[in-house]
C-alpha cells in the first residue's frame, strides 16, 4: 500500500527534469492568464498529464514499476495478466472468435503475458488492438512486445481512436482513475469548485461557484446519496466518465467490457468521513497529496466512483455483468492454483490480501449482445452495493 509522505521526503528531481517541469508550468500559467486568473482544477489535471510533449502521460519519464511512479497489477505480477486471460477466454469462446482491445496498455507487460496465456489455452484473439494516448508508452510496448513469438506480435496493432465497430473484449486497467476529475467543496449556499491560481510564479487553490455542467453532475450526486453532505464537504467527481463510456459502448457490437481499479461504491465514496476526497499523486514510488508539485514528473489520480461507472453503462445500453474486488475476481479466475512456488504464493498475497490490492482494487464488467455468466464475478457478486 502507498502511503502518503511529507513533501520534504520526496527524492528531488533532476536539473533537466525540473528544466522539462518549468516548461509545462508556463504552459499552464498562460492557459491561467487567458482564463481570466482561474483555471478549473479538471483543465490542470489535463494540462498536467496529458499536454502534448510535457504532460506526465505524453512525455518519457518511466511511470511503471519499481524504477518509476507506481506499481500496477500487471507490473508487479503476471498471475493478474493469466488469470485475466481466462475470462477473456469464456468471452471469445461465447462469441466465436473475436478482438481483444486494451486502453492505455502501460509497459505493454500485461498484453505480452495475455496474448502468452491465451496461446497457452488455445483461444487466441483475432486481433490484439491496443488504444495508447501516449507516444512514449507506445514506444515502450512496441519494445515489449517485440519479444513475442512472431505469431503472437503480428496480433498486435496500435490504433489512433476507438473502431467504429468492435467484437470481443475490451479492458482498461486502471484507466478510470487517470480521467481528469474536478474538485468541489459544499458550500452554504451550494457547491463551490476548486480551481487553480498564479500567485507569484506558483500555483494555488482558489474557489469559485461551480460551472454550470459541474453544478449540474453535483446537484444529481446530492440527491442520489443517501447521506448529507456537510457544509465543507470536499471531493471530486469525473464528469468525463460518463462520455468515455458512452463512446466504449458506441464501439461495442458484441462482448464484454472488463475494468480495473481502485475506487469504491458511491455511499463509501462520498461517506461523511472520507470529507477530504481521494486525490493523490504519486512521485518516484512515494504519494501525497499535493497535486502543484513538480507538475509533468508525478502522476494525479482520484479514486472511482463505480456507482456512477455503473450508471453510465447502463445509459449507454450496456448490461452490468458484475462487481466485485480484485481478490474475489482473481480467485474466481483460478489464481489460487497458480500459486507452485514461494515467488508466485507471495504474488498471489499482494494480488488478494485486503492489506494490499485485494480490496482496494474493484472489477467492473459489462456485456453487449451477448448473455454469458461472467466467470471472474461468480465467487462474490457485489452489484448490489453499487
Amino acid at each position: 500500500m502507498r502511503i502518503s509522505q511529507p513533501l520534504a521526503e520526496l527524492p528531488k528531481p533532476s536539473a533537466d527534469a525540473l528544466a522539462h517541469s518549468a516548461r509545462l508550468k508556463e504552459l499552464i500559467r498562460a492557459e491561467i492568464a487567458a482564463a481570466g486568473g482561474r483555471l478549473g482544477f479538471e483543465r490542470f489535471m489535463e494540462l498536467a498529464l496529458y499536454a502534448p510533449g510535457l504532460g506526465y502521460y505524453s512525455a518519457g519519464a518511466r511511470k511503471f514499476g519499481a524504477a518509476g511512479d507506481f506499481v500496477t497489477a500487471p507490473e508487479l505480477s503476471p498471475l493478474f495478466a493469466r488469470c485475466l486471460a481466462v475470462q477473456c477466454a469464456q468471452v471469445l469462446d461465447a462469441l466465436g472468435g473475436g478482438d481483444i482491445l486494451e486502453l492505455g496498455a502501460g509497459s505493454g507487460r500485461m498484453a505480452a503475458e495475455l496474448l502468452n496465456e491465451l496461446a497457452r489455452l488455445g483461444a487466441l484473439p483475432q486481433n490484439y488492438l491496443i488504444l495508447e494516448v501516449s507516444a512514449e508508452l507506445r514506444e515502450r510496448q512496441q519494445h515489449t512486445l517485440a519479444e513475442l513469438a512472431p505469431e503472437l506480435r503480428e496480433k498486435v496493432a496500435w490504433l489512433e481512436r476507438l473502431p467504429e465497430s468492435f467484437s470481443g473484449v475490451i479492458l482498461g486497467n486502471e484507466v478510470l482513475d487517470a480521467l481528469p476529475i474536478s474538485r468541489f467543496r459544499r458550500a452554504p449556499a451550494g457547491f463551490e469548485e476548486f480551481c487553480v491560481a498564479d500567485h507569484d510564479g506558483e500555483f494555488s487553490w482558489r474557489l469559485r461557484p461551480a460551472q454550470e455542467e459541474l453544478q449540474a453532475a453535483l446537484q444529481a450526486l446530492k440527491d442520489s446519496l443517501p447521506q448529507r453532505l456537510a457544509e465543507g464537504y470536499c471531493s471530486e467527481i469525473s464528469v468525463r466518465m460518463p462520455a468515455l463510456i458512452h463512446s466504449l459502448s458506441d464501439t461495442l457490437a458484441r462482448g464484454a467490457l472488463l475494468l480495473t481499479d481502485y475506487g469504491y461504491p458511491r455511499a463509501a465514496y462520498y461517506h461523511p468521513e472520507r470529507h477530504m476526497g481521494t486525490l493523490m499523486c504519486h512521485y518516484r514510488q512515494h504519494a501525497h497529496d499535493d497535486p502543484f508539485l513538480y507538475p509533468g514528473l508525478q502522476d494525479i489520480t482520484a479514486h472511482v466512483d463505480f456507482t456512477a461507472v455503473a450508471e453510465a453503462g447502463s445509459s449507454a445500453g450496456l448490461q452490468l455483468a458484475g462487481y466485485t474486488t480484485q481478490a474475489h475476481f482473481l480467485l474466481a479466475l483460478g489464481i489460487a492454483d497458480r500459486a507452485t512456488d514461494l515467488q508466485t504464493a507471495r504474488e498471489v498475497k499482494l494480488l488478494t490480501l485486503p492489506g494490499e490490492m485485494g480490496e482496494r482494487f474493484k472489477a467492473i464488467g459489462f456485456q453487449k449482445g451477448i448473455e454469458l455468466p461472467l466467470r471472474g464475478f461468480g465467487l462474490r457478486d457485489l452489484s448490489y452495493s453499487l
